[in-house]
């Protein structure tokens, strides 16, 4: 089926759109149904995560940090693929569990964080978002933030 008409524009940045205002309400029972079923979210760490243990991932980061922001955008949209960038903020008020990650629970150090910009490109089929990449970006992503928190992650 041909892409790149602007129905298939406006649908798939409508779909990434409610991925991400979902992920900053920390919506996600309805941020789950907009992930396919073989999401792949990349850059968070070497290697991809599936939705579900991003999902958990974005789950413990809500109850982490107090008043933690995206600050989401998007910049533009090509057929089924949707740019948009990203720049993190919160304060680490509650235990941050990364145990989906192999790295144990981290205990509230009551610091603040603020992450570099990141870009990342999204993938959407079939009106679900089949894949997050993140742009490697200096200053940003979780490793910035435990450095941030002052935090030494056991494992990676």
């Amino acid at each position: 089926e041909p892409t790149g008409t602007k129905e298939n524009n406006m649908n798939s940045q409508e779909t990434v759109q409610a991925l991400m205002d979902s992920v900053q309400r920390g919506d996600f029972d309805n941020a789950k149904t907009l992930l396919s079923d073989d999401f792949q979210f990349k850059g968070m760490i070497r290697r991809p995560i599936s939705g579900k243990t991003w999902l958990k991932m974005s789950a413990s980061l809500k109850m982490a940090f107090a008043g933690l922001n995206y600050h989401f955008k998007v910049d533009s949209a090509k057929g089924n693929v949707v740019n948009t960038t990203s720049q993190m903020t919160g304060n680490n008020r509650g235990a941050f569990d990364l145990t989906g990650l192999h790295m144990g629970v981290i205990s509230a150090t009551n610091k603040n964080f603020s992450t570099a910009r990141e870009n990342h490109t999204i993938t959407v089929k079939n009106e679900k978002v089949s894949s997050w990449v993140v742009e490697p970006t200096e200053g940003a992503g979780l490793m910035e933030i435990l450095k941030q928190l002052d935090v030494k992650p056991s494992m990676i």
